[in-house]
């Protein structure tokens, strides 16, 4: 097993769902192969409106042919452990590359390597990243100010890993088994949706400048709904609760539904948005996505 860099663009010509799986051609096979098992970390390019930079973690459960497209192959991801990071973080820093193979000698960035679309990744730059991207875990991580050892440029049987003791390893993974999954995704669903519900359209902050609202999952946790901001919405505590037990849901336009099968549907609509539409973010990245409405309308919602 071997910890890796996966490369996705928002614009991806792929079939990737990222929470979800990875697919690839079989070119690629050789250099995903080893992540099976393990954690890899996703990177953006600058294609596709990318920051250049990491965004998230998650764990390999295996490797399978693409059942749907010949020559094509898909890295399935474990349920659950897709976790966005906390901060995004610069594939570079005032310090150098997180990846240290990515830096040449002289400072300039591997142009070769930094291309490809899947790259092993070591244990101790791996640690460098969760380290950035999870500030509140930093006392839990290994130490990563040693020197960086020069980086091989002639490719991945050739790239080293001198920080891969088992003790780095282990620590990384305790470190992402605490990480707060629910801080995370409370963080991420609340800037996306700049702490206003969805629903109601109310933004409200109480005297210590907390907002009242709410993360909540449209694809519960115990149904294996990943800690994505696709799959969630920012809620007042009527709101959530009403979403929860299936008296509200969203067409996937963000049209806003209520049950037939609720006692009072009249006073369920005079608390929503008069628009009829939920209050949901530009970015289409940050979007409630079809499939975990989909979901939450078929296994939730009380037609």
């Amino acid at each position: 097993m071997a910890k890796g860099v996966f490369v996705h663009r928002a614009d991806s010509i792929y079939d990737d769902f990222p929470e979800a799986r990875y697919q690839f051609p079989k070119r690629y096979l050789k250099r995903v192969s080893p992540c099976e098992g393990d954690w890899i970390v996703y990177y953006e390019p600058r294609g596709g409106g990318g920051r250049l930079g990491y965004n998230a973690i998650a764990k390999v459960q295996e490797i399978i042919p693409d059942p749907a497209t010949p020559d094509m192959f898909i890295a399935v991801i474990e349920a659950g452990s897709y976790l966005p990071l906390e901060q995004f973080v610069p594939f570079r820093s005032e310090n150098g590359f997180l990846e240290s193979a990515l830096g040449k000698p002289d400072g300039r960035v591997n142009a070769g390597l930094i291309q490809w679309a899947v790259r092993p990744i070591s244990d101790h730059d791996f640690a460098r990243i969760l380290q950035a991207g999870f500030p509140d875990e930093n006392q839990l991580l290994p130490r990563t100010d040693r020197a960086a050892e020069p980086p091989a440029e002639t490719g991945l049987s050739e790239i080293q890993d001198p920080f891969g003791e088992d003790s780095e390893r282990v620590r990384v993974e305790q470190t992402i088994s605490r990480v707060s999954r629910s801080r995370v995704f409370r963080k991420h669903v609340l800037e996306a949706y700049d702490s206003r519900c969805a629903l109601t359209g109310l933004k409200l902050i109480n005297g210590h400048g907390r907002a009242e609202v709410e993360a909540a999952h449209i694809k519960p946790v115990e149904h294996n709904g990943p800690d994505v901001v696709r799959n969630g919405l920012a809620l007042s505590g009527t709101a959530h609760w009403m979403f929860d037990r299936g008296l509200i849901s969203l067409s996937d336009d963000a049209e806003i539904l209520v049950s037939r099968q609720a006692n009072d549907p009249a006073q369920i609509w005079s608390l929503v948005k008069e628009t009829g539409k939920a209050n949901i973010p530009s970015a289409p990245k940050d979007q409630p996505h079809h499939v975990y409405l989909s979901w939450h309308r078929e296994h939730c919602f009380k037609h």
